[in-house]
């Protein structure tokens, strides 16, 4: 028996759980940052070509890498050591390429991560110290200076008759290996007008953007294209960019998107935006498969049999028909949404490959009102 206080709790959780139930869905909204580029903030790519000593015979082989001896013969040279003429044998030595990301206003001074990848038939970096590696940008102009022991995940163990390897043994990373040695100027003081650049173009978005911006932040912002919207810095915020640039970036909107379906035929993985539509159409989807199993027996002589008797094969052949008679004709009514178009594929019992050929069926008879993409 159920006391009336308890009665009263169950029927107001009961309610509340309804409510909570039957709330419409909110439209997510995203922020301006994680949707935009502002213009000259970006990162620089940086690369360098370089040599890892230390290795525990798990180098280059010098014979099959004529830069590694070129490379490691200079490097002697340069440090007093002659060497020419003499037959080089190391196995612990290997040439690698040493590459980088020297982030916006990145100061004199400061440390940057770096990647190195083996650049000859070296099996392992494990163990190794990366030399003084100078990183040029792409105007040739050196920018950061590397050195470092190299950490590596992977890992190769060999024997005479096996040979385990564990993730990519011939690239690491080393974590704060380069020190920057040339900024790169940028004066964000001095703009009078903001660009920002959308990572995924969309005319409603861009103008939902400018909108947020003269909404909330004042100026006068304007998208002129579908990837970019302009701002102009208000007289009074010259001096207060990055004040102003941080309240563009915490603006809320709601970013709008093309219907499209993503198809990747390789591993017929299948992708549907939230806007994919579908016109009234009728689907049936169904295979003609013949299996047939071939399961011979042998046949002995019984006993007393006849002399110069012998032991047959017997064939014996199943043939199994299947023309999908189970599978009926389904058909989606105008403008179903992506869920029902979903449920009714399911309903009929379609797999990736075949909803493949069906959404593809569909867009050539002008039911889809989405684009196709095909990678």
């Amino acid at each position: 028996m159920m006391f009336a206080p308890l009665r009263s709790l169950a029927t107001a959780a009961l309610l509340t759980t309804t409510v909570l139930f039957a709330a419409p869905a909110v439209e997510a909204q995203t922020r301006i940052k994680d949707i935009v580029e502002f213009e000259g903030v970006r990162d620089n790519m940086l690369i360098g070509y370089g040599l890892v000593v230390g290795l525990n015979g798990t180098g280059d082989t010098i014979r099959n890498s004529p830069f590694t001896e070129q490379s490691l013969t200079g490097m002697l040279e340069r440090l007093g050591v002659n060497i020419r003429g003499s037959s080089l044998r190391t196995r612990n030595v290997a040439a690698v390429m040493v590459t980088g990301k020297l982030g916006p206003f990145a100061a004199a001074g400061t440390r940057m991560d770096i990647n190195v990848a083996a650049l000859g038939d070296a099996n392992s970096l494990q163990g190794g110290q990366l030399l003084v590696t100078p990183l040029l940008g792409a105007d040739g102009e050196i920018y950061a200076v590397a050195q470092g022991s190299i950490a590596v995940s992977g890992f190769v163990a060999q024997g005479q008759g096996a040979t385990v390897t564990r993730g990519v043994p011939t690239s690491g990373r080393i974590a704060g290996g380069a020190i920057i040695e040339r900024e790169i100027e940028f004066a964000l003081n001095d703009l009078s007008v903001l660009r920002l650049s959308l990572r995924n173009p969309d005319f409603t978005t861009a103008q939902r953007i400018a909108q947020a911006i003269n909404g909330s932040v004042g100026g006068s912002a304007s998208a002129t294209d579908p990837a970019t919207v302009v701002v102009q810095v208000p007289p009074n915020r010259r001096r207060d960019i990055v004040n102003l640039m941080t309240q563009i970036e915490q603006l809320r909107v709601t970013p709008d998107q093309v219907a499209r379906v993503v198809i990747d035929e390789s591993s017929g993985v299948i992708v549907m935006g939230e806007n994919v539509r579908i016109s009234t159409v009728a689907i049936a989807q169904g295979n003609l498969t013949i299996r047939v199993t071939e399961t011979p027996q042998v046949s002995q002589p019984g006993p007393f049999a006849p002399p110069g008797a012998q032991t047959t094969v017997v064939p014996r052949t199943d043939i199994q028909v299947d023309d999908q008679s189970n599978r009926r004709l389904a058909v989606l009514p105008s403008g179903v949404s992506l869920q029902e178009l979903v449920e009714g594929l399911n309903a009929l019992g379609v797999g990736p490959r075949d909803m493949i050929a069906i959404l593809q069926a569909i867009k050539a008879a002008g039911a889809l009102q989405a684009e196709i993409e095909v990678m």
